[in-house]
């Protein structure tokens, strides 16, 4: 990961335990805040942010990072069990497309 896409990702990090740690946040039934517990990154453009809750919980949120256009910079969202799922089934499908499209880059 780039030194600045790090930076950034860190930031945004932050902004979102401000944003989960507001009491009168929807669903927030709890009042739970959440702290960043450790930054765990997977790829150049993708990292797991792990929040432990005042609860004693854990939270692990998914965080993107959108290279380009209106929507540049860091997006995240809780997986749930089954959108692990759904992105295990993705990989097949996405290894797929990319054997299907090799032989294209010589034509």
């Amino acid at each position: 990961m780039k030194k600045e896409i790090a930076k950034e990702l860190q930031e945004f990090a932050k902004v979102v335990e401000e944003r989960f740690s507001k009491h009168d946040r929807e669903m927030n039934f709890n009042k739970e805040e959440f702290k960043i517990e450790k930054i765990i990154p997977s790829s150049d453009h993708s990292a797991s942010v792990v929040f432990k809750k005042t609860s004693g919980k854990l939270g692990v949120a998914f965080f993107y990072y959108q290279p380009n256009g209106v929507g540049k910079g860091w997006k995240y969202f809780f997986p749930t069990d089954s959108h692990i799922t759904g992105m295990r089934a993705f990989e097949y499908h996405k290894l797929n497309a990319e054997e299907f499209n090799f032989d294209k880059n010589f034509i």
